[in-house]
């Protein structure tokens, strides 16, 4: 049937018009930005805990959706809001691990035009099955009513530390020589960071102000004194710690998300380590812990977008559910039983750190 000049003008008129109402669909949902064209490049610093979230390709994918490319290096989190020779990279986001780090990145001069928490992971201590069997034993670890995950009284461990005790004396006669715990090195990386202002305020017996730093100061740089050589890096220690083993890093302070992330990432291998007959990785919660909130620093209006992308519902499910980061409020986004004893829905003990100015004057301590 030939088709008439008024009914191919309908139909154009027609496709035109769906044209029209996809375009403004697209344009009004701002997860298919990317789909219409209009992309942004945009070059910051990340804590190099989030390298593996954001290299991960469903990740890559949504924020493309968002129109979005980053250009993210990884820095420790004290170094990208303080040293000249980052911020002289001009970078258009920073995204440090501890809320403190907003605070110090305006005492640095960074001109922050918008800052929020995107994702959040408790300080915890990772550790090996023989010790925690052995710290059951002297009292040390407990396992919470709630949850059923192994709390650890992480006062006491520093006290047996300062005191000089053996392994042996905690109940854990598989190892050698002195009890220690490592971080990393809180001058540069975040969860030396937050570990050290957690130590100073158990130390001091409550959050930790000036006139505590002066009383409690000397016990906080024993411990880290004694833990020799510290790592820049939260994801290089936790490296050493599942290479080095029992033996190399008994007890190793990082996220809570390492060990969710690296068993999710291939649940044959976590399979395998769980069957097998050496010793296991385990994660310690001390009680009390401290929540290390992870904020987007935003310098570059572009960067707005990313902030929208990155508290998203898409967003946040793969954060939690792919790589084991907390939402903004410390909360899950979906179930918490992917791994047995580890990630409980809620985290019954948590610390404030203590302010800005005590960080700094306890960092500058710890340099000595």
């Amino acid at each position: 049937m030939a088709l008439s000049r008024r009914a191919f003008g309908l139909g154009l008129l027609a496709a035109a018009a769906a044209g029209t109402g996809g375009y403004l669909t697209l344009k009004d949902r701002p997860e298919f930005r990317g789909y219409l064209g209009n992309r942004a490049h945009l070059f910051g610093f990340i804590g190099g805990e989030k390298q593996a979230f954001l290299a991960d390709p469903d990740v890559v994918g949504a924020l493309g959706g968002y129109g979005l490319e980053l250009d993210a290096r990884v820095a420790g989190s004290v170094e990208m809001v303080r040293e000249p020779a980052l911020l002289t990279q001009k970078p258009q986001f920073l995204w440090p691990s501890s809320s403190i780090m907003v605070d110090l990145a305006r005492k640095s001069g960074v001109s922050i035009r918008n800052d929020q928490v995107v994702l959040n992971s408790p300080i915890v201590v990772y550790t090996w099955g023989p010790v925690v069997e052995g710290l059951k034993k002297s009292g040390l670890v407990t396992v919470a009513a709630k949850g059923g995950y192994n709390q650890l009284d992480l006062k006491a461990l520093l006290d047996a530390i300062l005191a000089g005790k053996t392994w042996s004396d905690l109940g854990i006669d598989e190892l050698y020589g002195r009890a220690r715990i490592v971080s990393t090195d809180p001058n540069r990386s975040n969860s030396g960071f937050m570990f050290a202002g957690l130590v100073l305020s158990l130390m001091s017996g409550d959050v930790a102000t000036q006139e505590l730093l002066a009383q409690h100061g000397e016990q906080a740089k024993a411990i880290f004194r004694g833990m020799g050589l510290k790592s820049s890096s939260s994801g290089k220690l936790f490296d050493q710690y599942i290479a080095g083993g029992l033996g190399a890093e008994p007890m190793a302070v990082g996220y809570e998300n390492q060990l969710v992330e690296w068993a999710l990432a291939d649940p044959a291998r976590w399979q395998r380590v769980q069957a097998g007959t050496g010793a296991k990785p385990e994660i310690l919660y001390p009680r009390p812990t401290v929540y290390s909130a992870h904020p987007l620093i935003v310098i570059d209006p572009a960067v707005d977008q990313l902030l929208e992308a990155l508290t998203s519902p898409k967003l946040q499910e793969l954060a939690w559910s792919k790589h084991g980061f907390r939402g903004p409020l410390g909360t899950v986004a979906g179930d918490a039983d992917a791994i047995a004893g580890v990630r409980p829905a809620e985290i019954e003990a948590v610390l404030p750190m203590p302010s800005a100015d005590v960080m700094l004057s306890l960092l500058s301590q710890l340099e000595v």
